[in-house]
């Protein structure tokens, strides 16, 4: 099994420095490895899934991530691969525009515009800032295990690898994860709000056509992305269309469940899904309207249409901020620590933000580091994360509801569209001002005329030897 096949993850690594066992190969994953890499720290990554598959739409990075892609030398390519975003807007039912909510100001404020990348290619652009060698694919860990001395990850057929630090990177239903806090719960050690599932009020359909034609989808040849946000006048769903630079157009539909819909969509997962579900829920939306930047009048079945069927997916959308990020040797990082609804569109961006400070701690720890230095460490980044996580989660809340069917969505909706450019700059700034770089990369000047918020991790340099007395 290709999980076990480098000979070296077995051995203790030489000069000291922790050898890190990453499971999960998403963006969290990949972009830690990345990372690790740059520091000359030895890593493996492992992925469940056997191959990638093309799967989602597109992901949203704003000017907070910029910087890191600057110092990792991919900010260009990047830009390549994405479109910039200039507003989102929010439609109505009859494909008239409701209200706008512009970013042209970013680049100004926050030193950087913000992008839409369809999922794929931002996968790919990382997973080539990798040694090909360092990413084993079909490893599905079903055991992880952790003490004084070590690490240890155990998986299906019955191989294992060790380590010296453990990071879940595996998302929302995490088995590094699932494995800490079995550990935490029989030691009495976790939180009483860990030890729930879960929870979670929204459904998804999303999916990504194959490249148009300008007369197939007009929209497509406008130079910022045509981001469009649909509002329903009595229906419990909202939808959306983004363009994307390879002319594709990414949609999906949200489905809010009241209670008692949430309590029966939990009894499966992800993964029992499949396509039948997924087919299914494009039945229920696929009379959606829809604006092409053209005079015909299309719906969502006319996009379906234009996709290929096996990459279309429903998923569920989880929200939480967990409290437990640590313990000894393990972290968790990205979605399976704190995970957002993606109509808030910030899910990505603090993937990457957890992952420049993790990077940092970990990069600064002593040679042949104790338990106790690892965990501190694990502490320190949690502690340099969480009050940014928990107004991220409060702003992904805000932009869920606004697409809504509540009162309270309609008051979000009616304040959104009245509120002057001056004030949603103001507001902005609260999850703006943190544009995180790496310490052990060259700095990059940033030309924000807004000032980044002090970063603690900023100051870590390289690890130091220990000095016997």
């Amino acid at each position: 099994m290709s999980a076990t096949s480098p000979q070296h993850s077995q051995d203790k690594d030489q000069t000291g420095r922790p050898k890190v066992l990453i499971v999960g190969a998403g963006l969290a994953g990949l972009t830690l490895g990345m990372l690790l890499h740059k520091a000359s720290i030895p890593f493996e990554i492992y992925e469940r899934a056997a191959v990638v598959k093309p799967l989602g739409s597109a992901m949203y990075f704003n000017c907070t991530t910029a910087n890191l892609f600057r110092q990792c030398g991919i900010y260009d390519e990047f830009v390549s691969l994405g479109k910039f975003v200039y507003s989102i807007k929010m439609c109505n039912e009859d494909r008239q525009v409701d209200f706008s909510m512009g970013f042209d100001w970013h680049e100004q404020l926050y030193g950087a515009n913000g992008y839409i990348v369809p999922r794929p290619q931002m996968h790919d652009l990382f997973t080539r800032q990798i040694p090909k060698e360092r990413i084993h694919y079909g490893a599905k860990v079903v055991a992880t295990e952790a003490n004084d001395d070590g690490v240890l990850l155990r998986f299906v057929d019955g191989s294992e690898v060790k380590g010296d630090i453990l990071v879940g990177a595996d998302g929302a239903y995490s088995a590094v994860r699932k494995g800490l806090y079995a550990k935490l719960k029989d030691e009495g050690k976790l939180p009483s709000s860990d030890d729930v599932p879960l929870p979670f009020t929204t459904v998804c359909v999303l999916a990504q056509t194959r490249p148009l034609a300008p007369e197939e989808f007009p929209d497509i040849t406008q130079a910022e992305s045509q981001f469009r946000n649909f509002i329903a006048t009595d229906k419990m769903y909202s939808w959306s269309t983004l363009t994307t630079a390879r002319n594709t157009v990414c949609w999906g539909s949200v489905q809010f469940l009241d209670e008692e819909s949430s309590k029966e969509d939990g009894t499966f997962s992800n993964s029992d899904w499949g396509q039948e579900a997924a087919m299914a829920m494009c039945e229920e939306v696929k009379d959606f309207p829809i604006i092409s930047g053209g005079d015909t009048k299309l719906t969502l079945q006319y996009l379906m249409d234009l996709t290929p069927k096996d990459q279309i997916s429903k998923v569920m959308l989880e929200e939480k901020v967990f409290e437990t990020w640590c313990s000894g040797r393990t972290v968790l990082v990205g979605d399976a620590c704190h995970k957002f609804n993606p109509s808030g569109g910030v899910g990505a961006a603090n993937a990457i933000h957890d992952v420049i400070e993790l990077a940092n701690r970990i990069n600064g720890l002593s040679i042949h580091s104790s338990v106790k230095e690892i965990d501190d460490a694990f502490m320190a980044y949690k502690d340099e994360r969480i009050d940014w996580v928990n107004k991220a989660y409060e702003n992904s809340r805000v932009m869920i509801n606004m697409v809504g069917q509540s009162m309270s969505s309609r008051i979000t909706r009616f304040i959104a569209s009245r509120t002057p450019a001056w004030v949603m700059r103001r507001i902005e700034r609260r999850q703006f001002t943190h544009r995180p770089q790496v310490s052990f990369l060259p700095f990059v000047e940033d030309n924000g005329s807004v000032k980044t918020a002090p970063q603690a991790s900023l100051a870590i340099k390289a690890p130091q030897k220990k000095v016997s007395l």
